[in-house]
């Protein structure tokens, strides 16, 4: 049976001859959302950009599945086109190109038959008044003079529009006030459903207030040292990941 859950068996990943993942054992199950929790340096983004097939990050052993294919054998548009989905840290400013122009291409991208204009405007207006975003956005310039929170609305619209099976968001709270936080958190929350599982990537529990996580994993040096519920994201927050790295010192 072909498994629709995202298994990543024992990654390793170097960047620039540096090795930085240390054997990634984890498992993103459709219908849930899972949290990957670390301090700076430990790894979390570069598991983002591996599993979407950066050039920059070399995979040095490890497999990746996912619908019954091992994801690293594929290219990046391969991987998009078979339900993966990355919300960038930093998403980058495309002058000239509307948000609207930018989700169709996109959606044409990695469906087998590319949507006529009338469906398409009609799912956008659907996708736009599910988030709460005004009509205004979708003609403005890709991230163009848009505030973080703006940003982070555009990544999570073109979550929406594209109806990924697995989502990867990677810092998707980086640089924003609590009430843009909670606006794009419930932008997320919106979309959840039993046929797309999420990766959570943050340092910090206060995104998991808003978005509930039915597991934890912390992420220290490359490794993967703990895994739990969402009462693990409230021990990291009182303790910090200090005693972890130590603990992952002490095993290295």
């Amino acid at each position: 049976m072909i498994s629709e859950d995202l298994v990543i068996k024992d990654l390793h990943v170097s960047v620039e001859g540096q090795k930085i993942l240390n054997g990634i054992d984890l498992t993103i199950r459709k219908g849930e959302v899972s949290a990957l929790m670390g301090p700076n340096g430990s790894g979390k983004s570069t598991l983002a950009y591996t599993l979407m097939g950066h050039p920059k990050y070399t995979v040095n052993s490890g497999e990746v599945w996912f619908k019954g294919k091992n994801v690293l054998e594929l290219g990046p548009d391969e991987r998009a086109k078979l339900g993966l989905f990355l919300s960038f840290q930093y998403p980058q400013e495309i002058p000239g190109v509307s948000v609207s122009n930018f989700l169709r291409t996109a959606l044409n991208a990695v469906k087998s038959q590319p949507m006529p204009i009338p469906e398409f405007v009609k799912l956008l207006k659907e996708k736009m008044r599910l988030l709460k975003v005004d009509d205004k956005f979708a003609r403005r310039y890709l991230n163009e003079g848009f505030s973080g929170g703006e940003k982070k609305k555009a990544e999570i619209l073109q979550m929406a529009v594209l109806q990924p099976e697995m989502a990867i968001l990677d810092e998707t709270d980086s640089g924003l006030d609590i009430d843009s936080l909670r606006i794009v958190a419930e932008g997320v929350n919106n979309l959840l459903n039993p046929g797309m599982g999420v990766l959570v990537i943050t340092h910090y529990q206060r995104l998991l207030n808003y978005i509930k996580p039915d597991k934890v994993h912390v992420m220290i040096k490359g490794r993967i040292v703990r895994s739990g519920g969402k009462e693990l994201a409230h021990e990291l927050e009182s303790m910090g990941y200090e005693k972890m790295v130590k603990e992952a010192d002490v095993r290295a």
